[in-house]
């Protein structure tokens, strides 16, 4: 699925498939979402597979909201590279002159570290520390400077290939476990999808119009907007004592380490009730986000970097939501 191209005119080839034609995938969707509206969530992690549209989806998602592609990182990249430093060929004739790191190339928009288990540690932890206070603070080889930076964090790996240490593990808010589409049904609506959108490109490249594209890209403008009024109405949204009070049993009730578990729920529950236009969080928004925000801070998660969440998880969630 790897095709996308997006159009700014009706002779612009297209680079991303746009994220309102995207099949599937509602979990990513979801998280993405949450995590752009309420920006304390502290990013996204997608735990799957190769082929399973991962990328994909972020790709499209970063164009629709900030109409650029995120800025990656790669696995090879260097503090200097992340928080910034000098300019080489500057300092070669003796001048110091700043460049800039990645992080800061990624304000205002999107940072995607794909595979982000094969990252050093220490890389991974300067950048969550800056997702989750949006201050960049830098104090090594001549340069002291707080900037505050913004930006959705979106980091992806393939547990087969290794996991990331449970401190680091738990400070991404919100997690997705990415399965290939299993059902016959599905699969075949995704390669229709790509299969007309290719034809619209070709449409494109031959300087027609193509309808097809024009309609997606309406769709992703109107989704925009309705992500953009949730997160300005996100404080508006009330957090009654009763469903606070559940989101702490919830934490609890899946052995969740720590507090972190308890915020980000309530973070996540009220971003969604402000995705759906409601005036305060109730249980039923709780049970929307509890998958995404607990599943990766279980014990034998931690432990084992395997990211099982079953039906039987769903239906205890369920309990002691209707239980209150």
């Amino acid at each position: 699925m790897e095709v996308n191209r997006r159009v700014v005119n009706e002779t612009t080839t297209i680079q991303i498939l746009p994220y309102t034609l995207i099949v599937g995938q509602q979990q990513i969707k979801l998280a993405l979402e949450l995590a752009y509206i309420a920006p304390r969530i502290g990013g996204v992690l997608l735990s799957g597979q190769r082929g399973t549209g991962k990328s994909t989806a972020v790709r499209a998602f970063a164009q629709m909201m900030y109409e650029r592609f995120p800025v990656t990182l790669p696995i090879n990249a260097t503090e200097d590279r992340v928080v910034g430093g000098w300019r080489i060929d500057e300092l070669m004739q003796s001048k110091a002159v700043p460049q800039k790191g990645l992080l800061e190339e990624a304000n205002g928009g999107l940072l995607y570290i794909d595979e982000v288990n094969l990252l050093d540690d220490h890389i991974v932890n300067i950048i969550l520390d800056v997702t989750s206070t949006g201050v960049l603070v830098v104090q090594r080889e001549g340069q002291s400077f707080q900037k505050p930076v913004s930006f959705t964090l979106v980091g992806t790996m393939n547990p087969e290939e290794g996991g990331l240490r449970p401190q680091l593990l738990d400070r991404f808010g919100l997690m997705v476990s990415v399965e290939a589409e299993q059902n016959e049904a599905e699969r075949t609506m995704i390669l229709q999808t790509v299969l007309e959108f290719d034809e619209a490109v070709s449409q494109l490249k031959a300087g027609e119009t193509s309808a097809y594209i024009n309609e997606a890209l309406e769709k992703d403008k109107k989704r925009k907007a309705l992500l953009e009024k949730a997160r300005q109405n996100f404080y508006n949204v009330k957090v009654p004592v009763n469903v606070a009070r559940n989101c702490v049993k919830l934490a609890m009730e899946f052995k969740a380490e720590g507090n972190r578990g308890d915020y980000i729920i309530a973070l996540a529950a009220r971003a969604y009730a402000a995705l759906v236009d409601a005036k305060q969080v109730t249980n039923d928004h709780v049970a929307e986000v509890a998958r995404l925000a607990l599943q990766h801070r279980r014990p034998e998660v931690l432990q084992s970097n395997q990211m099982p969440w079953s039906d039987e998880d769903d239906q205890q969630v369920m309990k002691m939501m209707n239980g209150d």
